[in-house]
């Protein structure tokens, strides 16, 4: 099956062009934190924790009385009200961990003129801002690889700092198997082989820990808006491709493109991980408000 790549023009060896793009990355990472910490900021006083039932000592709500429950959940004074049985509810006071990992390959430091940010910078914007939202919620959150997981208020700073001293990635993160109560978020642009991305999934939700893809592109490659002579270089190896009429391989390229997502959505249904797309010509505030409302939330395959 012929994979699907985003190519772009260089002239620069392979080995070089993957030490630059993690090296541009750690260039601007200062901008990146700025940005990141804009946009939590905007959107934060919109947002409540991720409340949800279990052991503590503060009243969440109040639900119906299931069929099989213990009747000493009952509570009485509410039940009397009306013609329900119901349950007080107690808010779970456990920190929860959430583990990014953000796509840091050579594919990810594509940038077109019809976008402000590049693939990778656009990911660290949005997994920096999310893990400021997590941190403000009383969660912790780690980069997968990249040490524990932090709950310090100046998680931007800690994570980008881990990120701008690591070496460039690989298309997917190293796969271990998360705690059950532990939650994946993996930002990238998801352009490795079908199999290998369902393989990761699998691994990482093996022992019921659940997750989120946010798949990121750059408008160009959505549109495929080449016509005339054009050179292709593959971002992560030596291959070249040169067309004379590109433009008569648009509608094989969408097609080809919406089957790769397609199959990308259905690795996540697959291990009940929520699946989403964010192109670099939009807003970031819209990709991290529904990436965190994601969190937490019941997950059926759900798109983000």
């Amino acid at each position: 099956m012929v994979q699907v790549r985003t190519f772009q023009p260089d002239e620069i060896a392979p080995g070089a062009r993957h030490n630059a793009a993690a090296q541009g990355l750690a260039a601007a990472m200062p901008r990146l934190v700025v940005s990141a910490r804009r946009i939590a900021a905007s959107v934060v006083h919109g947002l409540h924790g991720r409340r949800r039932s279990g052991t503590g000592e503060n009243f969440w709500q109040f639900r119906r009385f299931n069929s099989g429950e213990p009747g000493s959940r009952i509570d009485w004074r509410r039940s009397a009200r009306g013609d329900n049985l119901f349950v007080r509810e107690h808010e779970w006071e456990a920190a929860h961990t959430v583990w990014l990992w953000i796509d840091t390959s050579s594919s990810m430091a594509y940038r077109s003129s019809l976008a402000e940010d590049s693939k990778a910078e656009r990911a660290v914007i949005i997994g920096l801002a999310l893990a400021d939202l997590l941190v403000r919620g009383g969660e912790r959150v780690g980069i997968l690889g990249l040490g524990a997981p932090t709950a310090s208020r100046r998680a931007i700073e800690v994570l980008a700092q881990r990120l701008a001293s690591a070496p460039a990635g690989s298309g997917l993160p190293m796969a271990h198997a998360l705690a059950p109560l532990e939650e994946g978020v993996l930002i990238g642009d998801f352009l490795a082989p079908e199999d290998e991305i369902a393989e990761t999934v699998r691994t990482l939700s093996n022992r019921g820990a659940r997750g989120h893809l946010l798949s990121i592109s750059d408008p160009v490659e959505e549109t495929f808006p080449f016509s005339g002579r054009t050179e292709f270089l593959d971002p992560e190896g030596a291959q070249r491709i040169t067309l004379g009429r590109p433009q008569d391989l648009r509608a094989g390229y969408a097609a080809r493109l919406q089957a790769h997502r397609e199959a990308v959505d259905a690795a996540a249904a697959a291990s009940l991980w929520s699946s989403g797309r964010h192109r670099t010509d939009n807003p970031a505030t819209g990709a991290l408000l529904a990436l965190h409302a994601q969190l937490g939330a019941p997950v059926e395959g759900a798109r983000l």
